[in-house]
C-alpha cells in the first residue's frame, strides 16, 4: 500500500501541507492546492478522490499537480488506470483540467456547462446539469445543484462565483463543496485584515449581490434547499475550495450559519421584492455566454 493511502488526517491535524493526499474516511482523499489572488494572497483550491464500490476511482476537481502528488495518485490509482471519471463541480475552477487531462486522458471527463464551453481541447462524457450524469456514482456519491442560483451562466463572472455542485460521500460522511461556503483555517495576515477569523464559516460574498437570483423567492429557494442537504445528509467533514478544510464538526457549523442567515434572507427578499415592483427583476436568460476569463480555480 502507498504511503499516499497511509497518509490520514486526524483531528489533531489542522493545517493540511499543499500538493499531498490525505485519508479523511473510509475511501475518501483529499489535497489542497495553491491559488493565489493578485499574486500575494493564497486562498488555496482543491481536490478530493473517491474509491467507488467497484474499486475505481472518481476525481472531484483538479489542481496543478507537482511531481510528488503525481506519484503518489499514480500510486493510488495504478498509474491512472483505475480512475473511472473526474468530474468538475464549479463552473469558475477549470485552470487545471488541461493538464489532469494530458496527464490522465483514459478516464471520462464531466463538467458545468461552463466547463464544456470553455474548455473544447476536452472530449467531454457528459454535463453535471444533466441529472442522469449526476446519479451515475450513487450510492457511493451523491451529488446537489444548489437551487435560487444560476448554475448555466453565472453572471457577472467577475464577482458571481456562488454556485457549485454539492458533493457528499457517505461512507467518510464528507461534503466536497466549492466556493458556495467558505471555512477560513488559519487565514493570512492579509485575509486577517480584511475580517477572516480562523474557524469562521460562511457564504459566498456574492450571495448578497448576484450570488442567487434576483426574484423574491430565491432566497428561501436556497434556503430550503439547503435545509434538505442537511436533513439528508449527516456529514462530518467539510472540504471546502476556499480556504480550508473542516475535519469533524461540520454539521452543526452549517446549521448555525443557515439558521445566522435568515435574516440575510429576508432582506435580500424584500430587496428583490422592491427591484420587481420598479420593473427591473431579472429574467433566467442566458445571454451574453462566457467562455474566458476570471478563473478561482
Amino acid at each position: 500500500m502507498s504511503l499516499a493511502v497511509r497518509t490520514r488526517c486526524p483531528n489533531t491535524v489542522r493545517k493540511m501541507n499543499k500538493n499531498k493526499l490525505y485519508l479523511l474516511g473510509p475511501r475518501f482523499w483529499h489535497v489542497r492546492g495553491h491559488f493565489k489572488v493578485l499574486k500575494v494572497v493564497d486562498i488555496e483550491a482543491q481536490m478530493s478522490i473517491v474509491q467507488l464500490s467497484n474499486g475505481k476511482f472518481l476525481i472531484i476537481d483538479t489542481i496543478n499537480m507537482n511531481e510528488r502528488l503525481r506519484q503518489e495518485i499514480d500510486n493510488l490509482t495504478s498509474n491512472g488506470d483505475n480512475i473511472e471519471a473526474v468530474i468538475g463541480v464549479h463552473p469558475f475552477h477549470t485552470l487545471s483540467f488541461p493538464s489532469f487531462y494530458q496527464a490522465y486522458p483514459k478516464a471520462a471527463y464531466y463538467g458545468t456547462p461552463r466547463h464544456l464551453r470553455r474548455l473544447t481541447e476536452i472530449p467531454w462524457a457528459g454535463d453535471l446539469n444533466d441529472s442522469s450524469v449526476r446519479k451515475q456514482w450513487e450510492p457511493d456519491v451523491e451529488m446537489r445543484i444548489p437551487a435560487g442560483a444560476e448554475f448555466i451562466n453565472p453572471q457577472p463572472e467577475s464577482t458571481n462565483h456562488f454556485i457549485s455542485i454539492f458533493v457528499y460521500h457517505p461512507a467518510s460522511q464528507t461534503l466536497h463543496v466549492d466556493d458556495t461556503i467558505l471555512y477560513a483555517e488559519k487565514p493570512g495576515f492579509l485575509l486577517r485584515l480584511r475580517g477572516c477569523r480562523d474557524g469562521a464559516i460562511a457564504f459566498h460574498p456574492s450571495i448578497k449581490t448576484s450570488g442567487l437570483q434576483q426574484t423574491r423567492n430565491a432566497p428561501y429557494l436556497f434556503r430550503d434547499w439547503l435545509c434538505h442537504v442537511i436533513c439528508d445528509w449527516p456529514f462530518e467533514n467539510m472540504c471546502c475550495a476556499h480556504m480550508g478544510v473542516k475535519i469533524g464538526g461540520a454539521y452543526l457549523d452549517v446549521v448555525k450559519l443557515l439558521k445566522n442567515s435568515e435574516p440575510l434572507f429576508a432582506k435580500m427578499s424584500e430587496q428583490n421584492k422592491m427591484r420587481y415592483f420598479e420593473g427591473s427583476e431579472t429574467s433566467d436568460c442566458h445571454t451574453n455566454t462566457n467562455i474566458t476569463g476570471n478563473e478561482c480555480g
